[in-house]
């Protein structure tokens, strides 16, 4: 297109777009880093497919994953520990016209947060969650975590971990997620477009993304090894059970997808209640009446 900006330049605009006055806390190396250079990635190819970036809202959890809110200048509300996709399911039956992502760690999903996490992929509310993955409560120094691998040493299981972990994707895929997902902080521009797939999904996303914790849980080798792309895209919902179920290698990519009517559907029948709510005169009005003044 003439006049167009070479995409590094539109990139590292892009980037500069996002920048906060919050200080980076986050450790150096940490993976967290990929997930947001990944969002930011992301943003933009939803911006070329007709969703711009004031359509999209954004909550977190407590953890290190959630400074990327501070991080990131896309609206949004903080949440609370386990409480972003009950947050995010409030967001868009508000309004519907968003596409809201809810980013999470993996304590904060499924330890805290895993009765509100099976319950939004049960109704199949169209929010989009991010877990960043690292195995284990980095902000609070290390302690196991309900995807801590068995054997994991911490604060909190010195002698190693005896429990086994959670499989995240086989989980969502049980608790009814209509779009299932895989992607690594290592491989950014993979994982753009399966953030981007998962955003435009209409239905419950989930994205699990293998992110490693360089201080507590640093596996970038091994997952620089294990972790391969998913060739031939979504599969059928056994095979895709198999695949998250699978171990060596470590798939990457969109596991399954379905077409479900979103719960926010049928709760708004097609009513957007920011958009169409009453103006504060009418309301007013509509008290008096009731109040029988």
């Amino acid at each position: 297109m003439r006049g167009a900006r070479p995409r590094g330049e539109q990139e590292i605009q892009m980037a500069r777009e996002f920048i906060t006055e919050a200080e980076n806390t986050w450790c150096q190396g940490c993976g967290n880093f990929g997930i947001m250079n990944a969002m930011k990635r992301a943003v933009g190819l939803l911006a070329e497919r007709g969703v711009p970036r004031s359509h999209i809202a954004m909550t977190a959890g407590i953890g290190c994953h959630a400074k990327i809110f501070d991080y990131m200048a896309l609206s949004g509300v903080y949440s609370l520990h386990g409480r972003a996709m009950a947050t995010a399911q409030g967001m868009k039956l508000a309004n519907p016209s968003l596409k809201v992502v809810a980013f999470c760690g993996d304590g904060d999903a499924f330890s805290e947060g895993v009765a509100h996490m099976m319950h939004a992929a049960k109704r199949n509310s169209d929010i989009t969650v991010i877990v960043h993955d690292n195995g284990v409560y980095a902000l609070t120094t290390g302690q196991r975590g309900p995807t801590s691998p068995r054997g994991f040493r911490g604060p909190s299981t010195p002698d190693g971990n005896n429990e086994d972990p959670w499989k995240p994707l086989v989980l969502m895929l049980e608790a009814g997620a209509t779009f299932a997902a895989r992607g690594y902080c290592g491989r950014v521009d993979q994982l753009a477009e399966i953030i981007t797939g998962a955003v435009l999904h209409e239905g419950f996303s989930f994205v699990q993304v293998l992110q490693p914790s360089v201080t507590f849980t640093n596996r970038f080798e091994e997952y620089n090894r294990l972790v391969k792309p998913l060739e031939g895209g979504p599969v059928g919902f056994g095979e895709a059970l198999a695949l998250a179920r699978q171990e060596e290698p470590l798939p990457a990519g969109i596991f399954y997808r379905s077409e479900k009517q979103p719960y926010e559907v049928s709760v708004n029948r097609g009513r957007n209640p920011v958009e169409d709510r009453m103006s504060r005169e009418d309301r007013l009005g509509a008290l008096a009446e009731i109040l029988g003044r």
